[in-house]
């Protein structure tokens, strides 16, 4: 099968790319309004992209009206935000935040997810949450025109808080007690907790 994306609706696209680039990691992006009103969003198109300085980016598609989303939203007007890693034990909590909510209403508060105040940026994280990456806004790309066009953020990553029950005998954290989830196609998702190893060639 050879699939020419040039003449892909994009829905068509959407469908194929999620379903063959697998597991995505999820950015449970917590977010604040100019007034102070907060948002959580998750989003699977996401990724470190580097150390040096530490970055990561994900991507906040238009709605299927054309318009930006709040995430968007907030983080032109208020240019930080916090990516909230998602365990297993948070998968249902991160799914409700799925909803779209009207502007300004907290998924905080609709679905009783706890907060706690970061470090270094005014957004707040998931209290639960075993990583949360607080970051100071980049750039934003945009790609594309109207609906599901993509505004693709990246944020210089300033500060993380990491659960230390997470870490393993080398202080770093550990895969199978993060227990992240990661989006695979369709509303189906795989979890960290199986894994292999192979040894690179040039250690």
């Amino acid at each position: 099968m050879e699939l020419d994306f040039t003449s892909l609706p994009p829905r068509d696209a959407y469908a194929w790319m999620i379903n063959t680039i697998l597991p995505r990691p999820i950015a449970w992006v917590s977010t604040i309004s100019t007034d102070g009103k907060t948002n959580l969003a998750p989003f699977s198109f996401f990724q470190g992209i580097t150390a040096s300085p530490p970055t990561l980016m994900f991507v906040p598609v238009n709605t299927r009206d054309g318009s930006k989303k709040d995430t968007t939203r907030n983080i032109e007007a208020v240019p930080e935000f916090v990516v909230n890693l998602v365990p297993f034990a948070l998968a249902e909590s991160m799914n409700a935040c799925a909803a779209l909510l009207p502007y300004g209403e907290s998924e905080f508060e609709k679905f009783h997810i706890a907060a706690a105040p970061s470090a270094r940026v005014r957004q707040p994280r998931v209290a639960a949450a075993p990583v949360a990456f607080e970051c100071a806004l980049h750039s934003i790309v945009r790609i594309g025109e109207g609906p599901l066009a993509a505004n693709v953020v990246f944020g210089r990553i300033i500060c993380a808080q990491v659960n230390d029950a997470m870490l393993g005998p080398d202080g770093l954290p550990d895969a199978g007690k993060l227990d992240l989830i990661g989006r695979l196609g369709g509303e189906d998702y795989t979890r960290t907790r199986e894994r292999f190893a192979i040894k690179r060639p040039d250690r």
